[in-house]
Formats: structure tokens, sequence, C-alpha cells
């Protein structure tokens, strides 16, 4: 790889350059312990209300606009192997100010998905040591893992091979004891999980459960923004973002349905941490417990991607000059990491005390969803508009593909709760509001990313 530094010969070189150290597997890795397959029990218990039972159902037409949507970043990956995920995608195709919108809208998400993981290890550990309040585990959580992201991402790598060991045990078990208890009664219903109980009837009911799982997908995004630490980015990183987008579907829609086969109601105990009900039914006492160990350690791996991620994310714009400078651009001379965006995440996270759960869930499945948008648009204004791609393959592969993909969020966006509606349409304002301001009323050029390698 050439470095040219003209650009931004300036700057101190610690300042900018990031180590690239990882291979496809160690992509695929990130983005499996960032979307962590346990995930299907964060929200299972609100899904199963929200359909009806048919948690399965909407995983599998979750999963079918993930991969559309998958596809597309791979492609925008191979072509821009930057630091960045939707934020430089959307910039590079469409403008500096519309790729600012799309980066707002994602960071809101990735600014979320930090307290999703704090919020289920408080949820989780309350229901085991009952005499402890919640949100001491949740601020000890906070503290720990914003102590290990700033140390560095090569311990985030190796911590993740101990959770994913972790969950591929427990995932076994779970399946070994819940069909274990399921045999022999004689009374199982196979269809249950894609017909529902009943209680919630209808497709759109479906499309609810399903926008809300987005939030689960948000792995594979989260590997495009590892492309300036990634070996040969081009070839591993689009090769690792569908890799781990279908192998994490492919649990959820399996965990679910063996979930709802083994648990076949929505009577809940609390339906926040519904899946401590499964597990009771599954295996027991013992199940449960090795459920709320594995869930926990996965919740802190995600935390710790997650929080890695969202501060690259504020570093690029930091770099950018689109948000302060001298804070969020700053890398650490010591630890390559960087130090002030990953604290400021830790204290934005501190909000975890003060929210629920579904409210969470829906709020990073629309900054996702808007962000999944964008980059669908992108891979048509970048190869079609811009690259001038002709012919029927490329029409097929840069068209009709990315399209499936755009009407397939737009339809699980639009399925979304008003009050998320709400709120997620006030965050874009906010944005707007801010880039008018940074522009001087648009006056001035949208800082845009300084992509040289």
């Amino acid at each position: 790889m050439s470095h040219s530094h003209s650009s931004t010969a300036s700057q101190p070189a610690n300042d900018r350059q990031l180590r690239r150290a990882l291979g496809t597997p160690s992509l695929v890795f990130f983005g499996l312990v960032y979307m962590v397959p346990l995930t299907v029990f964060t929200t299972y218990g609100i899904v199963t209300q929200v359909t009806g039972g048919r948690v399965p159902a909407a995983y599998v037409i979750t999963l079918l606009a993930m991969v559309f949507t998958a596809r597309s970043y791979a492609k925008m990956a191979h072509e821009l192997p930057f630091a960045g995920s939707a934020y430089t995608y959307t910039q590079k195709s469409f403008g500096a100010g519309i790729g600012f919108v799309a980066g707002w809208a994602l960071l809101l998400d990735y600014l979320f998905l930090p307290m999703v993981n704090y919020l289920v290890i408080g949820i989780y550990l309350g229901a085991a040591f009952p005499m402890i309040p919640s949100w001491i585990f949740v601020l000890a959580a906070i503290v720990l893992v914003t102590v290990l992201n700033i140390i560095g991402i090569v311990s985030v790598a190796r911590a993740n091979i101990v959770i994913i060991a972790a969950q591929a045990i427990f995932i076994i078990t779970f399946a070994a004891l819940g069909i274990a208890s399921m045999t022999g009664t004689g009374t199982v219903d196979l269809a249950a999980p894609f017909t529902g109980d009943g209680t919630a009837p209808g497709f759109g009911n479906v499309m609810a459960g399903a926008a809300i799982l987005c939030l689960s997908f948000l792995g594979f995004d989260a590997v495009s923004t590892l492309s300036e630490e990634a070996k040969d980015p081009k070839r591993t990183v689009p090769r690792a973002i569908v890799i781990a987008t279908v192998t994490g579907g492919l649990i959820y829609i399996v965990l679910s349905f063996l979930a709802q086969l083994v648990f076949p109601s929505n009577d809940f105990a609390d339906v926040d941490s519904g899946a401590l009900d499964v597990m009771a039914a599954a295996g027991g006492e013992f199940l449960t417990i090795f459920f709320t160990a594995a869930y926990v350690a996965g919740a802190c791996g995600s935390a710790l991607t997650s929080q890695a991620s969202v501060s690259r994310i504020l570093y690029a714009m930091g770099r950018d000059g689109v948000l302060p400078r001298k804070f969020f651009g700053h890398l650490s001379p010591r630890f390559q990491t960087p130090v002030y965006a990953t604290l400021a995440v830790g204290v934005v996270s501190l909000f975890t005390i003060a929210v629920d759960l579904t409210f969470i869930s829906e709020m990073v499945s629309f900054g996702a969803l808007i962000a999944f948008s964008a980059v669908n648009l992108s891979v048509i204004k970048h190869f079609i508009i811009d690259g001038k791609r002709r012919g029927m393959t490329a029409a097929l592969s840069y068209i009709v593909l990315p399209g499936i993909g755009f009407g397939l969020t737009v339809w699980l966006w639009t399925s979304l709760s008003p009050r998320t509606l709400l709120i997620g349409m006030v965050w874009l304002l906010i944005g707007v509001g801010y880039l008018a301001f940074v522009t001087r009323g648009f006056r001035r050029r949208t800082p845009t990313l300084d992509l040289a390698e």
C-alpha cells in the first residue's frame, strides 16, 4: 500500500494512520460478535407479543431485506475501502450534504447500540441478583468497556473469540435441551412459529416485528467500519460482510423457531426478559444460569465492538472537521485509539439508566434503516449514474438488486411505531440544523472525509 500523505502532511503521523491487522475470519468474527448470535433473545419477548408468536417469520423477512442491503454494502466496500461506512458511501455518491445526513442517522444508531447492550446487562443481571439495583450493573459495564476500548482494538479481538465460543456452546446446549424437552410431549406444532397464536393476526404485525429485528443485523455494517484496519480490504471486507449477515440470520431463525416451540406462549413474567421463561421451560435453572452468563458476556462483547465502531465513526467525522477536530479527530499517541471519542460514547451511554428496551431497540432500527436505504441508493448512483455501467448484468446487479433492498428497507422503516418515527425525524432535523450551523447557512462547503490512503 503506498502512503501518500501530501494532503495531510501538516498533521502528526500518529494522528491519522490506523493499524492494518485483520483478515477475513477476524472480520466475520467481529461482525458476528457485533451482531451477537444471542441477540435473538434481546427483543424476543417484545417481538413475540408484537407478532403474536411469529418471531421466526419476522426474522425471515428481515434477513431477506438484509441480504440485499449487505450485498450493496459489499459492492460499496469494494469500491471505497475506508473507515466511515454508510457515511462515506453516501457522501461519495450523493455529495457531502446528503452524506452528512446519512452519517447523522447512523450516529443515532451507533450511539444507541452500546446502550441496548448495557440495558440488557442490567435487565438480566438484575433478574439474577434481585438484591442489587440494575443500574449498578449498567454503570460497571460502561466503565469496564470504555477502559478496554481505550487500550486498543487487539485486546477487543482476543476477547471476542472467547465470547463467541461461550455462545456457541450455549446454543448447542439450548438446542439439545430444547429438543429433549419437546420430545415425548406429542403436541408440538412445527408450523406455529410461522402461523402464530392468533393474538396479533395479520401480516402488518409481522412487518412491525421485522422492523424491530433490524437491530439484530447491525454487525455486517460494522465490518465496513474496520476497512482501514483490514488486510486487503477490497477483498476481505465485502466477503466478510455477506458471510456475517447470512450466518447471523440463519442462527436467529433457528434459535427463535426453537424458542417458540419450547415456550409456545407470549405470557411472560417480564416482557423485557422474556427469554428467561424460554430457558426455564427448556432446561430449568441450569439453563437459565448458563443463558444469563453467556448472554451477559455476549452483551459485553457487543458493547465493546459497538463502542469501538461508534468511536471510529466519530473519529472519522472529527478527522474530517465535521465534528470538532481537536476533540474527536485525536488519536492517543500511546494506544493509537480515539480516546476522546471513546470517552464521549461512554458518557452518552449513561442515558441507559433512564430509558426502556422497546424504545432503544426501535431507535436503533430507525437509524439503521435510514443508513441501509441510503447505501442501497448509493449503489445505483455510484455504478449506473456516475460509473455509466450498462447492459443486462449491470442493470440486474446495480439497479434491480439494490432497488429491491431499498424497497424492503423503506417498507420496514414505515412499519416502526409512530413514536419512534417522530423522535427519529426530530433527530434528523437537528442534524440538518447542525449542518446549517457548520456551513454558515449552507454558504460554505460541507466538510468531507479526507480519504487519502
